[in-house]
């Protein structure tokens, strides 16, 4: 059971002060975070891209790579990389430069990506959408496969016999199927034999057993063993010395940015603290509170998911850095040690 944290580089405004930390900032208290987390003996951290001014991640890999010579053992992935405004190819490069500078430690995460931004900046019609992450999972998957590649696909220059340089030092390089609970995803992640990435931020998550299921019983029929393949989970969270407290402190910042998101996509009924308190509970999508209750949680969701993989969101909206560094060293040092024991016990 691995343990690690995911991040937007959120850059939000401060709900106390009202100040907005500069995207440089945020990039460079990433790296610490990355770091610490490393240190702490978390197993992987991930950086969401996004092309919005509230959040600073629109290069994960460049962010990666600068923690990458300062860690050791921790594992560092995009959460997700945005793959149908992106070139495969330099996605490729990209990930396999990260591999070669941290020694085998990067990996993908793939998605069609739940902000539209990219799209236009980058020249996509949003037409296109499904059609354009389908042909770039193949190409990135043949790049994957093989050092000379030849391609021919509807939205990019054909590829005759071209080598792609330079090759991950795994073989192969991990790439993971990001998805927000849509079926498809779930079963081209499993025809594909391909690990999975639930991201779950609102509901139950159990509610995600049916698609668990779509996901392994397409993986057997495509001749993958499902025992084999990884399922993680995304979710807001944040770790604190006592529940209270903890849920104090995350809830202005969590209720501000949840609105935000609200009001663009039209959900209708503001995010308030029932909503919050309820998410807050043991079978909640919010995992808020002290280590033990954070555990005991995450127990919950391997117990009824299946995951192999645990990411905690540390943020939906900013938080004061030195309270996220204590969140990542609670959750190292606290959490995953409880979560590994009772796991270890069977």
């Amino acid at each position: 059971m691995e343990i690690g944290i995911s991040t937007f580089l959120e850059t939000t405004p401060d709900v106390t002060t009202g100040k907005i930390m500069s995207q440089a900032e945020r990039l460079r208290n990433a790296v610490e975070e990355i770091v610490l987390a490393d240190q702490v003996g978390l197993d992987v951290y991930g950086i969401g891209e996004h092309h919005r001014p509230d959040y600073a991640g629109s290069a994960p890999v460049v962010v990666l790579a600068a923690a990458a010579s300062m860690t050791k053992h921790i594992r560092l992935t995009s959460a997700v990389t945005v793959l149908s405004s992106d070139d495969p190819v330099r996605v490729y490069q990209a990930f396999a430069t990260l591999d070669g500078i941290s020694n085998g430690r990067a990996e993908i995460m793939a998605g069609r990506g739940s902000f539209i931004e990219s799209f236009p900046l980058f020249g996509y019609s949003l037409d296109d959408y499904n059609e354009l992450f389908d042909e770039k999972l193949e190409l990135l998957l043949a790049v994957r496969e093989s050092e000379k590649v030849s391609w021919r696909g509807g939205h990019r220059p054909a590829i005759d016999n071209l080598g792609v340089y330079p090759r991950a030092v795994q073989n192969p390089l991990p790439v993971w199927i990001a998805t927000g609970g849509n079926p498809e995803s779930a079963v081209r992640a499993g025809m594909l034999g391909l690990p999975v990435a639930f991201a779950i931020i609102g509901g139950m998550p159990e509610r995600f057993a049916p698609l668990v299921d779509l996901y392994k019983s397409a993986a057997a029929k495509a001749g993958h063993d499902p025992a084999k393949l990884s399922i993680a989970t995304h979710s807001h969270g944040f770790v604190g010395d006592s529940n209270e407290a903890t849920a104090e402190m995350f809830y202005a910042p969590t209720q501000a940015q949840m609105n935000v998101l609200g009001r663009e996509r039209g959900w209708g009924q503001p995010y308030d603290r029932a909503a919050y308190d309820a998410a807050r509970s043991l079978r909640g999508a919010l995992y808020v509170g002290d280590p033990e209750y954070v555990a005991e949680k995450i127990l919950l969701l391997r117990k009824n998911l299946g995951i192999t993989r645990f990411f905690m969101h540390l943020g939906a909206g900013t938080m004061p850095h030195r309270e996220v560094l204590r969140a990542i060293e609670l959750l190292g040092t606290r959490v995953a040690p409880i979560v590994r024991k009772e796991i270890a016990r069977g």
